[in-house]
């Protein structure tokens, strides 16, 4: 009975999530390339993800904002579940662009919004597209936009840090905005491996303090890269917000 519910819990979920961007999507596009009210689109943005996370019975806690600064910042992100980035959207700042995997652009309305939004699509398997990508954030980022990372490039099945790579300390470094390290846990139990249903869960988000890139050169990129590391994984060990 229980998986029952799961299940239909799951399939209304996706089904409302659908007409909702077939609905919103379209007004957010007018708002934001017609009459140029971007703040519009994010607020469509997190009404419809507030929604999606409600209908699914996934609840967050978010420990640390009086860390996040006033100014443009990247925020830095483990990740391990496909809740995390409606999460980190809804909960790290009112109007977050990402750095995400060029694949995602692919999908129908979602790529025109991201790129209205102001989303900048990173290909990795194509070091000149990019180092143009991360370019394009860097002057977002001057421009006083807030990013979202996650150098992992990929979630971990483990729920251990993987790897960071370098692209979005890259784009820190030539905006000279500071770091802010995130360590997102409790979405790994959403989802199971081969299954497309959501299960209600509770999930930690805590936020560091900033680390700043002022005076650093791109030189600098491997050290900046440890202590980001460093400060996600201490900020893990914290444990959930809900115990």
């Amino acid at each position: 009975m229980a998986d029952f519910l799961v299940a239909l819990r799951s399939v209304v979920t996706y089904a409302v999530t659908v007409a909702y961007i077939a609905v919103a999507g379209p007004i957010g596009l007018f708002f934001a390339a017609v009459l140029r009210w971007k703040r519009g689109l994010y607020a469509l943005g997190h009404a419809g993800v507030g929604l999606a996370l409600a209908l699914a019975g996934i609840r967050y806690r978010v420990a640390g904002r009086a860390h996040v600064p006033r100014t443009a910042v990247v925020f830095c992100s483990n990740h391990e579940s496909n809740v995390d980035p409606p999460v980190l959207f809804r909960a790290l700042h009112p109007q977050l662009h990402v750095l995400y995997k060029a694949e995602l652009h692919r999908f129908p309305i979602m790529g025109t919004v991201f790129d209205v939004g102001g989303f900048v699509p990173i290909e990795r398997s194509d070091r000149d597209k990019a180092m143009t990508s991360i370019a394009r954030g860097a002057d977002s980022l001057r421009a006083g936009n807030s990013f979202l990372i996650f150098p992992e490039g990929t979630r971990s099945r483990t729920g251990a840090l993987l790897p960071f790579k370098k692209g979005g300390f890259i784009m820190a470094i030539k905006a000279q905005v500071p770091v802010v390290p995130v360590a997102v846990q409790g979405g790994r139990a959403a989802m199971r491996k081969g299954s497309a249903f959501v299960r209600p869960v509770r999930v930690s988000v805590r936020i560091g303090a900033p680390i700043p890139t002022a005076g650093l050169t791109v030189d600098d990129r491997a050290a900046l890269i440890d202590r980001v590391r460093q400060a996600v994984e201490d900020l893990r060990r914290q444990g959930s917000l809900w115990e």
